[in-house]
C-alpha cells in the first residue's frame, strides 16, 4: 500500500511550484483534489506550444502542464461565490492537507485562509507557497521563478560573463521539493498528537538554502562568489572540456582522482607536481592547469576519452541533449520516461519520480486529468451532493 494513501489532499495552488509539491504527494498515494478557476483553469494548460493533441486533433494541454498534475483529480469551483466557498470549506474540513500559493493573505476575503480553516479542521496541515513568505517587507510582492534566481543569488553565481538563469524553473521546483517534505514531516508530528499546523515556504527562503556552498564560502571567506562558468568554485578539475568532435564533463573529486586523470591523460607528470598535487593547489593554480587538459583533452574524442577515464575510476561523461538523455541506456534502464493514458488524448508522456522506495515506492495512477473532469465525481463523493444539485450548480457558474 502507498505510504500516503490515507491522506486527502485539496490543492489550491496553480502553475508549479504548489502543483509540483501536491504531485509529490499523489506519487505517494496521496488522493489529490485539483481545484481550478471555472474561467480558464491552471495556468500552464495554456503555456504552449507544445500542446497535446485530443481525439479530435485539436490542441489539448500544454506540455508544461503535464509535468505537474500527475496523481490528481481536477474540479472548477468559482472560488469568489458564497456558495464555491462553502463547498471548498467543507473540503477542507475533511482534508488532511491543504496546498495554496496565492498572495500573502489572498485567500482571507474567501473564508479560506488558515486560521478559517484551522476553525473548522484543527488537525489541518495548510501548505502557503508564495515568493517571499508570510512575514518581511516583501511579503505582499509576487514572486516568480525567474525573479527569485535573480533576487536569490542564483543568477549571480551562474553562467559566465553576464549573469544567467538555470535552464529549468529550480526555484519553483525545489520550493515543490521542500514544501513536500515540510507537509510529511507535519504529518508526522500531526500522528505525534501536535495537531495541525501551517507551513510557511517562500521561494526567497527556497532559493537563498539552495546557495548552500557557495553561500558557505561567502561566509567564511568574506569573498562574493562571482560566475565560473560551468567550472567549480571549490575543485579542480571540475568542468567541461573541448574534445576532437565535442565536449566532455570531467568531474575530479579528489587527489586520488586527480592522479588517476592525470595517468590516463599521459600526464604522469602532474601528479607529482607540487603545483597540482593537491586539490588547493589545484584551485590556486587552475589557470595553468585548465589550460594543460584543455590542450591534451582536445586531441580525442568524447567517446574515446569517457571510455578511457572510466576505465581509470575517473567520473566523466558527454554534454548530452534531451534526445540523447532519454536514449541514454541508464535511463532506458532506470525506466525514467514512460506514458499514461489522458482521457481523450491517448497516451500522455511522463517522466518518473526519481524516489526509489523498496516496499513503498511512486505509483502512476493517474494521468494529468483534464480540465473540471472530476467535478461530479468529487462533489457527490465527498459531498454528497446529486447530479441535479450539481447541474444547477453550473448553470449558475458555480462549478464547471
Amino acid at each position: 500500500m502507498a505510504p500516503l494513501s490515507h491522506i486527502r489532499v485539496l490543492d489550491l495552488s496553480r502553475v508549479l511550484a504548489g502543483p509540483w509539491c501536491a504531485q509529490i504527494l499523489g506519487d505517494l498515494g496521496a488522493d489529490v483534489i485539483k481545484v481550478e478557476n471555472p474561467k480558464s483553469g491552471d495556468d500552464t494548460r495554456r503555456w504552449g506550444p507544445p500542446f497535446l493533441t485530443d481525439e479530435h486533433g485539436e490542441a489539448a494541454d500544454a506540455a508544461y502542464y503535464l509535468c505537474a498534475n500527475r496523481n490528481k483529480r481536477s474540479i472548477a469551483v468559482n472560488i469568489a461565490d458564497a456558495e464555491g466557498q462553502a463547498m471548498l470549506k467543507r473540503l477542507a474540513a475533511e482534508s488532511d492537507v491543504v496546498i495554496e500559493n496565492y498572495k500573502t493573505g489572498g485567500l482571507k476575503k474567501y473564508g479560506l485562509d488558515y486560521d478559517s480553516l484551522k476553525a473548522v479542521n484543527p488537525d489541518l496541515v495548510y501548505c502557503s507557497v508564495t515568493g517571499f513568505g508570510q512575514t518581511g517587507p516583501w511579503k505582499n510582492q509576487p514572486g516568480y521563478d525567474f525573479l527569485i534566481q535573480a533576487m536569490g543569488g542564483l543568477m549571480s553565481v551562474t553562467g559566465e560573463e553576464t549573469p544567467m538563469k538555470v535552464g529549468v524553473p529550480a526555484v519553483d521546483l525545489f520550493t515543490g521539493v521542500y514544501a513536500a517534505g515540510a507537509v510529511m514531516a507535519a504529518l508526522i508530528a500531526r500522528t505525534k498528537g501536535q495537531g495541525g499546523q501551517r507551513i510557511d515556504m517562500a521561494l526567497f527562503d527556497v532559493q537563498t538554502a539552495m546557495l548552500a556552498n557557495q553561500a558557505a564560502n561567502y561566509f567564511v571567506s568574506g569573498k562574493t562568489p562571482g560566475r565560473q562558468g560551468n567550472a567549480h568554485p571549490n575543485i579542480v578539475p571540475y568542468q567541461d572540456f573541448p574534445t576532437s568532435d565535442g565536449r566532455i564533463a570531467v568531474a575530479v573529486g579528489n587527489d586520488g582522482q586527480f592522479q588517476a586523470f592525470a595517468q590516463a591523460l599521459g600526464r604522469p607528470d602532474w601528479a607529482s607536481d607540487s603545483r597540482f598535487m593537491r586539490n588547493a593547489d589545484r584551485v590556486a593554480n587552475r589557470e595553468v592547469l585548465i589550460a594543460d587538459i584543455t590542450l591534451t583533452l582536445n586531441a580525442e574524442t568524447t567517446a574515446c576519452w569517457t571510455e578511457r577515464l572510466h576505465a581509470a575510476g575517473v567520473p566523466c561523461g558527454p554534454i548530452l541533449a534531451l534526445d540523447q538523455v532519454f536514449s541514454h541506456e541508464q535511463a532506458q534502464a532506470r525506466e525514467l520516461a514512460f506514458s499514461l493514458p489522458m482521457t481523450g488524448v491517448g497516451d500522455a508522456p511522463m517522466i518518473a519520480n526519481p524516489m526509489r522506495l523498496s516496499k513503498t515506492g511512486p505509483q502512476y495512477c493517474k494521468a494529468p486529468p483534464r480540465f473540471a473532469e472530476h467535478t461530479s465525481e468529487v462533489l457527490q463523493e465527498r459531498l454528497g451532493l446529486t447530479e441535479n444539485e450539481i447541474q444547477s450548480l453550473r448553470e449558475r457558474s458555480i462549478v464547471c
